[in-house]
């Protein structure tokens, strides 16, 4: 089995939605997590946010047939949690403005 199916399987039915969701309840209550939001910092913008206002966000959306496994899901702050929604890594990349090419 390929290292990437622990985090990423494109079966993503209402199945597959429903006990992932559940196991992304249970990783909330594991001292692992309590540790990730006591850090104060979400995994997206980088920003300081008081642990009680962090959220888990899955990297690859349960929708879109991610897992709720530790490398695949972050702290996040609820403003980059809603403006990511249900995008992919990849597709987060190409909304981002392309930086303008250096005069040098």
């Amino acid at each position: 089995m390929p290292a990437m199916e622990n985090w990423f399987d494109l079966d993503a039915g209402p199945a597959h939605v429903a006990r992932e969701r559940e196991r992304a309840r249970a990783l909330r209550r594991t001292a692992w997590w309590q540790r990730r939001i006591q850090r104060g910092v979400c995994g997206y913008c980088g920003k300081a946010v008081p642990p009680r206002e962090l959220t888990l966000d899955h990297v690859v959306p349960v929708a879109r047939g991610g897992r709720s496994v530790k490398g695949n899901v972050v702290a996040a702050c609820k403003e980059c949690n809603n403006r990511k929604k249900l995008m992919t890594p990849a597709e987060q990349l190409m909304l981002k403005p392309l930086e303008p090419p250096s005069e040098d």
